[in-house]
């Protein structure tokens, strides 16, 4: 009797493949911590700049080396004009996503550390990939609308910087503490799809840019990065709020999906969504147009009953959920979501590289070697036979 073997299409769920000191994700609990401090206790409170310090440093900044890096970003903000010469020289209509990897992986031949392979050169890559980041995004933003682009200011932080090189004009301060709080909540996740992308990249003992630029591919792809912009082309599409029953059944019924709602590992809210939501409400409030916040709560309420029903499970929001209107409301267009993401996660795309060639655990392989079951049967249990061109 023919043996069965099982397929064993698991995606890696449920397996772990490292160890970390970087976060945690505690999936049942809803709970995310970064080096043991709470997400939802740092956003609102803490500077973006602070959680990079921790997420690269291993602990919270004093006053002193927290004015130094900040510095230090200030300094690094620049991107070289070679490579804004070559976004100018770019299709206007170019996925942000794709230009961003492009111009990730150029940084590379600029930066003067790039042959050295050390945790201290590591770092210092890793501060100016962090500082740029937000730079190249802005850029883009203006570049493709046959703008200029605006130059970093010294004066301003992380979430300030972006906001005023993409529009041209500084935020006010509530609107850079929202987003400073959307910087600190995306910063970092643990081994989703992204990060195993830049540490298995990292594993073969290629540089940090090489590593990162891998990670941004991996959330270019719509089932990761692409899912708050997937929410707020929803919510458009939608439109109002005595349409979200109808939509919602009408999805449902034909297997489709309600994007921001489920997760990967959350098996309660998404504790990021929480902080997002009433953020979200704000800005409406602010901007005298509550539909997208009251759109999405809706949504949010209606599409968990009606999936309660039927599918006879519970649901919940994810960071994506909120993160949609709330970008929206600051005026970020809609395309440019997922490089805003990057422009937070690319601080823990960092210290995971680090980590995975500098600090890891020392029984560790070098490099990842994942098997795979080979199912295929072309020519029966024996090997096929070359058959000649001409006589096939």
């Amino acid at each position: 009797m023919e043996e069965c073997r099982p397929i064993l299409n698991t995606g890696l769920r449920g397996f772990s493949v490292a160890t970390t000191k970087i976060s945690d994700v505690d999936g049942a609990a809803g709970k995310l911590s970064y080096r043991g401090y709470l997400a939802k206790d740092l956003a609102g409170v803490a500077e973006f700049e602070e959680v990079i310090f921790l997420l690269l440093y291993e602990r919270l900044p004093e006053k002193k080396e927290l004015s130094e890096l900040k510095s230090r970003l200030a300094e690094n903000m620049h991107v070289p004009e070679v490579i804004v010469e070559a976004l100018k020289s770019s299709p206007k209509d170019a996925l942000p996503m794709d230009i961003l990897q492009s111009a990730v992986t150029m940084l590379a031949h600029h930066d003067p550390d790039i042959k050295e392979h050390s945790r201290e050169a590591a770092m210092r890559m890793a501060i100016r990939l962090i500082a740029k980041m937000p730079t190249i995004v802005a850029a883009w933003g203006r570049i493709r609308n046959d703008r200029s682009p605006v130059q970093p200011s010294p004066e301003l932080n992380q979430a300030a910087n972006f906001l005023y090189m993409l529009k041209g004009e500084k935020p006010d301060d509530e609107i850079t503490g929202f987003f400073n709080t959307c910087l600190v909540l995306h910063a970092e996740h643990s081994f989703n799809a992204s990060t195993f992308s830049a540490r298995q990249v990292a594993s073969t003992r290629a540089h940090i840019y090489a590593a990162i630029a891998a990670a941004v591919g991996s959330l270019s792809g719509a089932l990761h990065g692409g899912a708050n912009t997937r929410v707020m082309q929803m919510l458009l599409e939608i439109g109002s709020v005595d349409k979200v029953e109808g939509y919602i059944e009408q999805v449902l019924s034909t297997g489709g999906k309600i994007m921001g709602l489920g997760h990967a590992v959350y098996q309660t809210d998404d504790p990021r969504a929480r902080i997002l939501a009433p953020m979200s409400r704000r800005l409406g409030e602010r901007t005298g147009d509550p539909t997208w916040y009251e759109l999405s709560r809706h949504l949010e309420e209606k599409g968990k009953e009606a999936f309660k029903r039927k599918k006879g499970k519970e649901i919940y929001a994810n960071v994506d959920f909120y993160s949609a209107s709330l970008y929206y409301y600051m005026g970020i267009p809609i395309d440019l979501f997922t490089p805003v993401f990057a422009v937070a996660r690319v601080v823990g795309w960092a210290a995971h590289v680090i980590e995975e060639q500098f600090g890891g655990a020392a029984s560790k392989p070098v490099l990842y070697r994942p098997d795979a079951e080979y199912i295929g049967d072309y020519c029966g249990p024996d090997e096929c036979s070359f058959i000649p061109l001409d006589k096939r």
